[in-house]
Parts: C-alpha cells; structure tokens; sequence
C-alpha cells in the first residue's frame, strides 16, 4: 500500500534536491508510512514506525556520540530512512558519526545537495500515499465482488485458486490436512520447485493464528474449513520485498508483511472454498475430484503427462518410476451403476428376471411380462403381472431407480475401492471414469508385484462392495399368466405322445419348464445375463489392463482395462480379475463393436429376424434362435429353456428358418447365425 524509500528517492520533488544515499542501502525497499519534518534530537518518542524523516540538522547535537544516539533511536522505533538537507548546518556533508551509525543500523540516510521545499515532498509522498490507499480500496473491493460471484455460481477449487493467483499475482496452494495438495495455480511461475517436496515444507510452515504470516517461509496461510470442522489450508507465497535490521543490533530481521489486501484475499478465498464443499457435501470430495481429473487426463490428454505426474506427486502418489497397471471395476449390471445389479435386486428377495428392473437386459423383451418400458408392456409397476414388486432398493415408487440412485451406488463403489486400495495398502489414482465404473490406475514397485497386488486388491473390494445382500431366491417367484388369444400356439398344453411323458406346464410359453424326459434331461442352466449373478465375488467385475512401465503409455493400460470390463458382463465365469485373454469371441467382438463391417455383418445375418421382431414384439424370434444356439443346437433343451413345450419350440425354428431363409441343421449356418447374435449384443451394449 505503501511506496519505497526507492520510490520516494524517484519523485520529481526530491530529485530536484539532487539527493545522494550516503548509507543503507540495503533498507532502500522499506515502505514509507507517512513523512515527518524534524529539527529536535528527541523526536523518537513522538513518532510509530514507518516514517521519512526530513531534517536540515540545525538542533541536532554537535558532539559523535549525540549523532550515534538520534540515529539508534530513529532506527529503534522504527522509521523508514533519514534525509538531510545540506546547507544550513552541514555543508560539505553529513557528518562522518551519522554516517557510520546509519549504515551499522542498516537506515537509508540520504543528503539533498541543493536547497528543497519540504513541504513539497510532504505532499508529494502523501500522495502516492492517498492513491495506494484507493488503489487498495479499490482491490479490496474486487476481490469481494469477484468472489461473491464465484460463491453464488458454486464455482469449482480449481477457479477460485486460479482467480486468487490473478488477482494476487502470486502463487497459491490449497492442501488438505494431511498436507497433501489438492490444488495450485502457480500464478505463471515453474510449479515444479513449488511442489518439491511439498509436504515436507508445509510443515515448516507454521503461522500463529488462523490467518498470518511466515516470514521465515514467506507463505501467507489460513485455514479453510466451516461449521467448526476445518479440511484444509490455503497459502499464498509472498516473499518479504526486503529486509532492515531490527532493533537491539546487527542481525535480525524485520520483514516486510504482505499488504492488508491479500489477507483479505486469502480469506475470502477459503470462506468460497469452504462454502462450496458445503453445499457440494453429498458430492465427492476434493481428494477424489483430482483424482478423476488426472486420471481423466490420462484418458484424453488433456493435461501434460508431466503435470498428472506433478499434481500426483503433490497428492501423495508417486507414478514415475512405477510399474503401473490400469483397473476398471464395474457391476455386471447394464443399467447405471446399481440400478441393474445383482445386489441392488437380491436383498429385496427377487431376482431381476422375474422383477421389472429397468434397464435389465431381455426384461422388456419377454411376451406378457408387463415390466415397465419393455415393448408391448401392461403397465404393471416393478415387474411382471401377479407378481406386484414395487421398488427395490434405491427405486423410486413407479418401480424405477431414483434420479440419484446411480450415483449415489457409484460413489459407493468408488469409496469401496478407495478402501480396498488402504487395507492393502496400494498405491494409485481412482475414480469413476463413466457411469456404471470405477478405474484404478495401481502404481507398483515393480511387475513381480502385480499379480500379488492385483489378488489382494480384488480380495478385499468384495469383502468391501457396496450393497451386500444375500443370493435371490433359488426357484423363480409364481406368475400369473397372461390371457392369450384363441387358438395362439400357448392356449393349451400338447397332448402326450412317444416323446411327451407328461403335458407341458400350462399357461405361457416361458411360465414354466417341460417335465424331464428321456430327450429332456432337465432345464438347461440360466443364461449369465438373463439371471441374478448370486451376490458376493460374481456382483462385480474386476478388470485388468497390461501393465506398463510409463506415465505416457497408461492411458493403453486403462482403456484396455475399460475394454476388457465391459466384454466381460456377458461372461459366465466366477472369475476373480478378468483380463484380455479370458473374454474369448464375445470380448473380441465387443472390441470391434464399432467396426462398420462388425455391423454390417449383423445386418446381413439378422435383419430379417430383427424386423420380424419389430413387427411381432410378442414372438421375439431373435430370443428363441438365441436359445437354439446356446444349447448346442440341441432342440430339447433349448425348449427347456426357453420355457416351451417341443413342438412349440419347432414351429418356431421353422419360421426363423424360414424368414432367414437358412438351413437351421447346419453348423457352418448356425457357427454364423451365433457370431453375429453375440456381435449384435455387443453393439447393443455399445
């Protein structure tokens, strides 16, 4: 706020003395407070510190030791510098006592070689002095102005930080408790030598009070945090301009203390960080923000690997020099996180093929089942006629899972993974990379280290999943069934023959299973992805990318991590950590599922059938060839299940044969036919 002894030596009014430093010049940077015009030798006591003093030096003393005692006592309250005007009492200049004492002391001391008017330096410095003062008025108010908007547009850490580095010109940190950074602006400068050993420097960086000043660090700190429950510590580097010599002798330091505005910058600062995370307390905290920023820089190169590597350090997680190994977790689910899952359905006893669940894959495909938004639906709210399931966990009361229940789930999931990294103590970037998975990217030792990693990782995030719930119930809920119209293929069971032991259940085709026979060993297994997996290791999907020995090359580790995750839903197996070798065709296909060609050989293969489908929503031949082919080709148990009595069942295969034009009987037709069924999901899945 205050102009310099320098500044003041620069102004026309007191060039026009032809001034000349004699001592001191090392306290030249000192801020002038106010100009005071002396001619008595006791005139300490009346002054505070900060001040120019202007003396011809006609009261002064005479004697070395009188000289010697006025300076110290200038310099032990404080003032800014001395100027001496020549020609009334000294005239060849300003004696040699005065001289040494000021440059022991460290003042400026300064002769005007030609006659001055003080008065015009007077006004001159009060000027300046008037004009810092609304200048700073002036900062002060934008400050409060730019950060008010900053509050009511619920601006994110990264803007306010950016805006205090602006407006301050000078470097600012927001860090956590832990003193790790959550967020810099440089403020133009090389981040690099800020963030060095960071941690270790915060910590030498110790402030009396809740807002001050260190100016053995030069860090201007307050505390963030509301409510009573501090997070965090936000610092803005200000260097002292200069230092004098304090009083009592050579030595010491007096530093210059940052000005007022930036103590005001600093706190409105925090207050607007503290306000958003509390209106933003439900949402993720600022710890896991950076890291979904970097790892989202890593995905699309939106940062410099070098600044992911620089902002992770800063965080705690070394990723130079590592061995580093994406991972994707995700349920097997294909709605948004949990609302399609396993365990988001078993803990209200039913399993989601007999539920309505929204978004669950073939629910709304199923002749008479009524679930909400499935084609041809009755409006039966959560699930199928007579079965009168409404909600299940996170669903709202039509049936459906709430607005937030999505991401409420997914938040679970992504602290669910935070601390299986703690408990085995890993180290790494996580957060959600879209919205139904988490991705991991570990950082090792070494590669011997990651299968051993990788195994107690995937470990303990089962132990932790969010939404543990007991396995659905093991026989399907009774249903009631649809009236079907006269003479429809499922309007009475076939009579018994040779091959039919006993009649067919009656009602719908897929109500429930024929009796075993001697062709009819009995229901074939549920399909993997019509079925509640049963809740524990299989709710989740733990995938695994290669590892890869640069920052540079793990966007390749998470993407095929990304890849193999989302392959790997439709797959059967219980497998601990899936990785690209074991998601087989569908997972190759899955990766070419934006092949232009990939789609084009489904068009070919299955257009007439999809149009068929689309045309005739309750036959869902498509489902039936599905079946057919699963089973091997072997009819009975395809019937079995797909829930139809055989020669309902063979009809079908007839008219599939029939509108594809193809012969169902041989295995190069069917080899086709079931490649591009598996493509078709995987572009459905897209």
């Amino acid at each position: 706020m205050f102009p310099t002894v320098r500044e003041v030596l620069a102004l026309s009014s007191v060039r026009h003395g032809a001034p000349r430093l004699v001592a001191g010049e090392a306290g030249l940077d000192r801020p002038v407070r106010w100009v005071h015009v002396t001619e008595v030798p006791d005139i300490a006591p009346e002054l505070g510190g900060g001040e120019l003093v202007l003396t011809t030096g006609i009261g002064l003393p005479g004697a070395d030791a009188g000289l010697r005692a006025f300076v110290d006592a200038l310099v032990d309250v404080g003032v800014s510098g001395l100027v001496v005007e020549l020609g009334r009492r000294y005239v060849e200049g300003t004696p040699r006592a005065m001289v040494a004492a000021a440059q022991r002391r460290g003042l400026p001391l300064v002769e005007l070689r030609r006659a001055t008017p003080f008065v015009r330096i007077t006004e001159a410095v009060h000027a300046l002095i008037v004009d810092a003062q609304l200048t700073e008025l002036r900062a002060t108010e934008e400050i409060h102005q730019r950060f008010t908007e900053l509050s009511v547009e619920g601006a994110g850490p990264g803007e306010v930080l950016r805006q205090a580095a602006e407006l301050s010109g000078c470097p600012v940190v927001l860090e956590n408790l832990s003193r790790q950074v959550l967020g810099y602006d440089p403020a133009g400068e090389d981040a690099e030598p800020l963030l060095a050993g960071w941690e270790q420097h915060s910590r030498r960086i110790r402030p009396a009070g809740r807002t001050a000043y260190d100016p053995d660090n030069g860090w201007l700190v307050t505390i963030v945090g509301a409510r009573g429950q501090d997070w965090g510590r936000l610092l803005l580097r200000w260097p002292a301009a200069g230092t004098t010599i304090a009083a009592g002798g050579a030595g010491g330091r007096v530093d210059q203390l940052p000005p007022n505005r930036l103590t005001i910058l600093v706190e409105r600062a925090a207050s607007t960080l503290a306000l958003g995370r509390l209106i933003q307390r439900d949402a993720e905290g600022l710890e896991r923000q950076i890291h979904r920023t970097l790892l989202t820089a890593l995905l699309e190169h939106s940062l410099p690997v070098d600044e992911v590597a620089l902002r992770a350090r800063a965080l705690g997680v070394v990723l130079e020099r590592r061995h580093l190994v994406g991972v994707v977790v995700r349920p097997r689910g294909d709605g948004p996180a949990g609302t399609g899952d396993a365990a988001s359905w078993a803990g209200n006893g039913v399993a989601p093929r007999e539920a309505g669940a929204i978004g669950w894959p073939g629910v709304g495909g199923w002749p008479g089942t009524g679930a909400v938004g499935g084609p041809g639906g009755t409006g039966v709210v959560g699930g199928p006629v007579g079965v009168g399931v409404v909600g299940g966990p996170g669903t709202d009361v039509t049936g459906g899972p709430r607005p937030d229940a999505g991401a409420a789930r997914l938040r679970d999931l992504a602290e669910a993974v935070g601390q299986a990294l703690r408990e085995t103590r890993l180290v790494g970037l996580y957060s959600a990379v879209d919205e139904q998975a988490v991705g991991v990217l570990l950082a090792l030792p070494d590669p011997a280290a990651e299968e051993r990693a990788l195994t107690a990782f995937a470990a303990a995030l089962r132990r932790l999943r969010p939404d543990p719930a007991p396995p659905p119930p093991a026989g399907p809920l009774p249903r009631q069934r649809a009236p079907l119209a006269a003479g429809s293929e499922r309007s009475a069971p076939p009579a018994p023959g040779p091959e039919r032991p006993g009649p067919a259940a009656p009602g719908p085709e897929r109500s429930g299973p024929p009796a075993p026979g001697p062709e009819r060993p009995g229901p074939a297994a549920p399909r993997a992805d019509r079925v509640a997996v049963p809740a524990g290791s299989a709710a989740l999907i733990v995938a695994v990318g290669a590892g890869v020995a640069s920052l540079r090359q793990a966007r390749h580790s998470l993407v095929e991590a990304r890849q193999v995750a989302d392959a790997a839903r439709r797959d059967r197996r219980d497998l601990p950590i899936f990785r690209l070798p074991h998601i087989g065709l569908a997972g190759l296909l899955h990766l070419l599922r934006e092949e232009p060609r990939v789609q084009t050989f489904v068009e070919r293969e299955l257009a007439a059938l999809l149009a068929h489908d689309a045309r005739h929503p309750r036959d869902q031949l498509v489902d039936t060839l599905r079946a057919y082919l699963e089973q091997g080709r072997n009819k009975s148990a395809a019937a079995a299940a797909a829930h139809l009595s055989r020669p309902a069942f063979y009809e079908r295969l007839a008219r599939i044969s029939r509108i594809l034009d193809v012969d169902l009987d041989s295995v190069q037709v069917c080899l086709s036919l079931h490649v591009a069924l598996l493509a078709l999901d995987a572009v459905r899945r897209s």
